[in-house]
């Protein structure tokens, strides 16, 4: 751990990945270890494809993505020195949630009320957009943004 260099006057509202409500969520339907890490693990509070015939998951795929990856304690920090991680390593458990409110980081622009959350092809991060809009190289996914957020802060998804 390095040492401290900032000190926030309030406290983070959350981990991109943490439930945003108690709202009722459901997962996508699976037997036991049924579905885990692709080759480059997953990165938690990402959206995140399936591949059906293989099991695995990642934050890379094509078409609407299956779900999104939240926070269960599951990362793992395996890179040498590294401080902090929110990669599931390859070959471990993965939870794909379908529906819930979850906190999530807008990583391209600031993210309105209202507004569709669509997911990045390439990395599964989060962009948010009006519903019906073609963004480059980025997807729809049914969720929609339901707080507010400045670029690279937590934004509330949910669906």
């Amino acid at each position: 751990m390095g040492f401290q260099t900032t000190v926030n006057l309030q406290q983070a509202p959350a981990v991109a990945g943490d439930f945003a409500t108690a709202n009722p969520r459901a997962s996508f339907p699976a037997g036991e270890g049924q579905y885990v890490a692709g080759a480059s693990g997953v990165t938690v509070g990402r959206f995140a494809w399936i591949d059906a015939t293989t099991g695995l998951v990642s934050n890379t795929g094509t078409g609407k993505p299956d779900g999104f990856i939240h926070r269960e304690q599951q990362a793992l920090i395996s890179v040498y020195l590294a401080e902090t991680s929110n990669v599931v390593p390859q070959g471990f458990p993965v939870t794909v949630m379908r529906t819930g409110d979850y906190w999530a980081t807008a990583t391209v622009g600031a993210a309105a009320k209202g507004q569709k959350a669509f997911a990045k092809l390439s990395d599964g991060t989060v962009q948010a957009g009006a519903a019906g809009a073609t963004i480059s190289g980025f997807v729809e996914t049914d969720f929609v943004i339901t707080q507010a957020a400045a670029l690279n802060e937590l934004a509330v998804i949910s669906l």
